[in-house]
Formats: structure tokens, sequence, C-alpha cells
């Protein structure tokens, strides 16, 4: 199931029943290794030789995590609107500890601020010096291990303070190199440095003056307290979000970069609505201090393998090159809105030599793919040598997301990546806050690298269907129990639930409110009955989806005009007659 990079874009049937049929081997390859029977159900499927337990489970929304080297895991999770649950009481970092060796967390300790003492908690988290640093809202603070024991008893540290909190991305992963030098993310405020968010031909700023404090990787040194965030402290820029940070054994550092969204809904005239869920890449790249990766006046087209002009900086569909030839390209590129949320190059002993400094790239999943199937919700792997890509990356670990790729439906969703001391790979999950520890049974040592088996057939919302189902356009779906807006018909509202879900028009609401409407971190639960804009009357949901929403209220996700669709007046009128009939159920 080894992916090439330009046919891991396609999206078809030809992919799918390939990865089945190679699928299916791998399964009774694994089988026949000897893995043990403790690794045999977790919830996801790796290569032939590989098993995972689950380390710990219900741990609150792990976001990235460490190692230290005696083998306790530390982890850092988050809160706030990004989220619908309540995290557990106590603080946010977690520290735990397999006692017996079986690859199950039988210690787990929580230390530091919780809600109680107004943190929300954060991302980034690292291990320095006898010392955990951690993210924790718009800071970085240092807390001292003790001798004895695995939690710490002592307050932290503030280490970095006054980090923006803003905007899109107001995570701050970092990493400390071994000269203690502390290297900080700080993602973009903007999906593209528009003058108008998110909205339909609104030009980009000239200048880009986002740039100053936001976009790039900042500079500071782990030893020192009290520092404070400012512009002059820039290292490179031109980086969206670059969530994953690592260092390979040579000491060159990579960075992941999550591509701009909505090229097609917001530039209906340059790009064909097929093209929105193809591009731009997602990338990692290789760091350089005062580079500048392109961000917002150059994307990746994956296709082409190049930086190309963004159309907010008139650029022109993909044609046209021009100040993306000063740029740096990626080292490794993948396919579009797969959501790289961290990076890992593999120092250990313990994986066959084959992924020896190569990189795995834990992908969140999208939301923004609709109305094409959402992608990503898996971990890959990218063979490197000295920096270098060195062919097709492939799926390492996958199933994370259960019967549904979707933002509101996923059981799980890949965050965090770290080594132990002895080889193995933990992966950690901010939906229900899950751990992984994947290890190798395998015995060889000289194995080829290899796919994980496709997990069960993942479902996905389509016109089309088999007998009964796809006897009629909407014959098995649920919208003759919704109820009817005043003035409206059911057959009105069943066409309007196809609308939503991108089978009709192009509609690309699911992306943001989630398949089942329930709301997303990008957009709102339109089942709730409350309503951000308007009263929840039919009249103002058609205004609203007409119009978009510039400034959101409460959510990351601003809503061009019908969603960046080109929805016709029927087609608008039947989605506002879904959303008002979600949005009033009977009781």
């Amino acid at each position: 199931m080894t992916h090439s990079i330009r046919f891991a874009f396609a999206v078809g049937a030809a992919f799918f029943f390939a990865t089945v049929a190679t699928g299916g081997n791998a399964a009774r390859a694994q089988a026949a290794s000897g893995a043990p029977a403790a690794c045999s159900d977790v919830g996801i499927t790796l290569p032939a030789g590989f098993c995972a337990t689950v380390f710990a489970d219900n741990l609150g929304h792990v976001r990235h995590m460490v190692v230290a080297p005696n083998g306790v895991v530390y982890v850092n999770t988050w809160s706030g609107v990004y989220y619908k649950t309540r995290p557990p009481e106590g603080g946010f970092l977690v520290a735990l500890q397999d006692t017996a060796g079986q690859g199950r967390a039988d210690v787990i300790m929580r230390f530091g601020d919780g809600v109680a003492q107004g943190s929300a908690g954060g991302t980034g988290i690292a291990f320095y010096k006898g010392a955990i640093y951690a993210e924790e809202n718009d800071k970085i603070v240092r807390y001292a291990l003790p001798e004895k024991g695995i939690a710490p008893t002592s307050g932290a540290q503030v280490v970095l303070s006054g980090l923006p909190l803003t905007g899109d991305h107001p995570m701050h992963p970092f990493v400390i190199d071994a000269r203690g030098e502390l290297f900080v993310d700080l993602g973009s405020a903007t999906n593209s440095c528009q003058v108008k968010n998110r909205m339909p031909v609104s030009p980009g700023h000239q200048p880009c003056t986002e740039l100053e404090t936001r976009a790039g990787i900042w500079r500071y040194d782990a030893d020192k307290t009290g520092q404070r965030f400012s512009p002059a402290e820039r290292y490179a820029t031109g980086i969206r979000n670059g969530e994953g940070v690592a260092f390979d054994a040579d000491g060159r550092m990579f960075v992941t970069q999550h591509g701009r969204d909505q090229l097609s809904q917001n530039w209906p005239a340059l790009y064909k609505a097929a093209e929105g869920p193809e591009l731009p890449a997602e990338e990692v790249v290789q760091l350089q201090q005062g580079g500048d990766y392109g961000w917002p006046e150059c994307y990746f087209d994956g296709f082409q393998k190049k930086l190309v002009l963004a159309p907010e900086y008139g650029g022109d569909g993909g044609k046209t090159v021009g100040v993306c030839a000063e740029k740096r390209a990626p080292a490794a590129f993948f396919p579009a809105h797969w959501g790289p949320n961290d990076l890992l190059i593999y120092g250990g002993a313990q994986f066959p030599s084959a992924y020896r400094s190569g990189a795995f790239i834990a992908f969140h999943g999208s939301w923004n793919r609709a109305p094409a199937p959402q992608g990503g919700y898996n971990v890959v792997f990218q063979p490197m040598t000295r920096g270098t890509a060195m062919g097709d990356f492939v799926v390492f670990a996958d199933g994370f997301a259960g019967a549904v790729k979707d933002p509101s439906k996923a059981e799980f969703r890949p965050t965090g990546l770290a080594a132990a001391p002895d080889g193995a790979l933990f992966i950690s999950d901010d939906t229900r806050g899950r751990i992984w520890r994947v290890t190798y049974q395998g015995g060889n040592p000289g194995a080829s690298v290899a796919a994980a088996p496709a997990p069960a057939a993942v479902a996905q919302a389509t016109g089309k269907g088999e007998p009964p189902e796809g006897t009629h356009p909407d014959a098995g779906r649920d919208t003759a129990l919704l109820p009817v807006p005043p003035g409206g018909t059911k057959v009105q509202v069943a066409l309007g639930e196809r609308v939503f879900h991108g089978e009709v028009g192009g509609g690309t609401c699911s992306g943001c409110h989630g398949s089942d409407a329930k709301g997303t971190p990008m957009g709102p639960d339109l089942t709730s009955g409350s309503w951000l804009w308007g009263d929840g009357s039919l009249k103002s949901i058609k205004t609203t989806i007409e119009k978009g929403v510039t400034t959101p209220k409460k959510f990351g996700g601003a809503m061009p005009p019908m969603g960046g669709a080109q929805l016709s007046p029927k087609e608008v009128a039947a989605v506002s007659a879904y959303v008002w009939a979600v949005g009033h159920p009977q009781h």
C-alpha cells in the first residue's frame, strides 16, 4: 500500500480497493508474526510485526507528549472552545508511569494549574535539564522534577510570557535543543492574511504585518526565566501553523506546515470546486534561520510540486510563481487538509533499521475537504536520509477515526508523538484522551518499511447507494422525521439535507458544522436550538447563509457567503429549511 505522493492526492475507487487488498495481506502477516494477544484489539491498525497497547485512556484532550530518560511519560492537555467536554479535575499536565512493564500506565498523576486556577492547558511540552517545560495559556513554564516521584512538588517558573492567543491558531508548540535554545511556533491569526479573513475575493494585506508576531518560529533561552515575547526574536517566517517541530540526529530542525484553506471557496473564478479539497499540500519544511517558507503569499501545489502565488497576492489559480521562487520549498509534502499536528524523527533502535532517521507525522484529520470525503486521521511514515525525503510515504497507523472520518464523529484524532528510551512510539489522541504505545515484535531488524492494513471501510456521505438505500435520492434518510418550516415541504428539507452534506451544489456546510450538524471546533451546533446569529426563524437562517459570517462570535471558522459554494436560490432555500428543521426538533 505504498503511496506515491501524486497517487495519494487522488480520490478514487482504484485507491480504495488496492488499499483493502494489500491491507488484508498485511493483517494475515501480522497474525503470523506472533504479536502478543494484548496488541490485537486496540482500535488501530499497524504494519506486520508492530503491535500497540492502550497505555492510558480518558486523560482529557491530550496534545503533545515527551518521555523522560527514566521512561516516565509527560503530557500536556488542552481545553477551551475547541472542545465540547469539560476537562478532568486537577492540573492539565499529567505524569504517567508503567511500573509493571505491561505497556500500560499504572501510575497517573496530575500537576500544574487547572480550570480552578484559570488555566486552559496547552499543547507544547518538553523535557530539559531535569525539568518539564509546558505551554500554559500565553506562557511557557517549567517545573523542576523531584529526585523521588514522578510529579513536581514545587510551583512553576515562568520562562516566557506574553504569547499571542488570538485568531485561528492560538497554540504554542515548542522544542528545546541540546544547547538550550527554545524554539516556539506561533501560528497565524488568519487563513491567508486577507483584509476580510476567509471571505470571497478579499485581497491580502500589503504588507502582511501579521508576520511580525505570527506565522513563524521564535527563539528564546530555555535556561532563562522572565522572558517576554517580542517580534525581535523571530527565527523564521512564512509558516502558517507549525504544530510539529523536531530535530534529527544531526541537529537539523524540521517543522510541519498546515496548508491554507478555502482556495476554491474564496476564489471560484480561479479554482474548480474539485480542486479545493486537493490544494494546497501539507508540508514538512527544514528550518533555517531567517528562512521564509511562503505564507501568505505562496502555497505549495503538490501536483506541480512547487510553490505558486496565492490569489490574495495576484495569483492566477496556480500558473504564476512570482516571488515564490525566492521562498523555501518543503522537504516533503502530503495530501491537502490532513492536519499535521506533530512530527517525530525516529532515532530509536527498536524498530527495523529502515525506520531510522525517518519522520513520523500525526495527522489530526481534516474538516475542510467538504464536500469531498475528509482525510487524515492517521500517522504516516516518511523515509528520510540526511534530511532528505527518500521515496513515498506510507500510512503507518490507521483506523483512529472509527466508522466516520469527520471531526464531529471521529472516535480518536492523532495529535502527539513521542519516543521512549527503549524505542517504543507513543501516539496521543485529543478527542477522548487516549495514548497508544507501539512496539515492534516482528524479530526482523532488516524488515522494509510497510503500510498498515486498511481499517474497516469508513462511512462517507454519498448520494449513491445500493438498494434499498439507492432506490431514489432520499431513500433511507431520516429527514422524514424532521419538522418542516412554515411554508416549506418535506421534499425541500430532504434536498437541503443533501446540499448540507455536499451531495448537491457542492455544499460545504458539514465541514464546519459536522456531518451530524452538532458542531465542530470550526462551527456551532445547529441542533441545539440556540442561535448565534438571528432569531432561528427561517428568514434569519437564510439571511445568514446568504451573507456569511465575517467575524465569528465563538468559533474559529469565518463563513463565506453560502459557505463558499455556488448555490442556486432553490438550493439556498432548501438548505435553510434543513437547518431550521434540525434546529427545531420535535418532542
